[in-house]
């Protein structure tokens, strides 16, 4: 028993790093984040991140191939949302960045300074909108289907956990990186450079998502 619980555990774990370790538009804007705001900020996002990849756990922990098939049917709806909402999030940091640069404080009409719960719920959306992580977790999905000789609630939320925990941990690596590189560009010039530079890749991320 003690046996199946940690199997549920570690595959969760190694579910929730393939979701989150390959470098794409939530880690991207993660790293830009953590060097341009406040650390509560970057961890909420990073933990808005997280909670969504164990969400999506659960639903890969219950498993079906009607489930399956349905997260896929869905992608090409997300790609279009998670494209538009990355080009409106490059397009709010670029105008925040040159509000700080000219010394105004952020508070340009119509923008509101980032607080952790904005940005945790940001994420969260962002995240779950990423076709990355809906094809990541349906082919966990298959896989669990396939092989899972049990799926009790137990079960699932080991799975979960696991995955939550090992994508909190990645998060958070991401968004202390970007303090770190925050902290050595301290600069307003520097830090108008990091957030047009995020912007920009954040940008061609939505464009790759449509010509992919």
């Amino acid at each position: 028993m003690v046996q199946i619980m940690i199997s549920d555990f570690v595959s969760g774990i190694v579910a929730g790093l393939a979701v989150a370790m390959p470098i794409g538009a939530v880690g991207s804007y993660l790293v830009g984040l953590g060097a341009r705001e406040r650390m509560s900020v970057a961890t909420a996002a990073a933990l808005g991140v997280a909670s969504v990849d164990g969400g999506y756990a659960i639903i890969a922990g219950l498993g079906g191939a009607g489930l399956q098939a349905l997260l896929i049917a869905a992608t090409a709806y997300l790609t279009w949302a998670a494209a538009i909402i990355l080009a409106a999030v490059a397009t709010r940091t670029v105008q925040l960045a040159i509000s700080r640069f000219r010394g105004d404080g952020g508070a340009v009409a119509g923008l509101r300074k980032l607080t952790p719960a904005r940005a945790y719920l940001n994420l969260a959306a962002l995240t779950a909108l990423n076709p990355a992580t809906v094809i990541t977790f349906a082919a966990v999905v298959i896989g669990r289907s396939a092989g899972a000789a049990h799926s009790s609630w137990s079960a699932v939320a080991l799975f979960a956990i696991g995955a939550f925990v090992a994508s909190a941990c990645w998060q958070l690596l991401l968004t202390g990186g970007g303090s770190l590189l925050g902290r050595l560009l301290r600069g307003r010039r520097a830090q108008l450079g990091i957030s047009v530079c995020s912007a920009l890749l954040m940008l061609a991320l939505a464009i790759g998502l449509l010509l992919s």
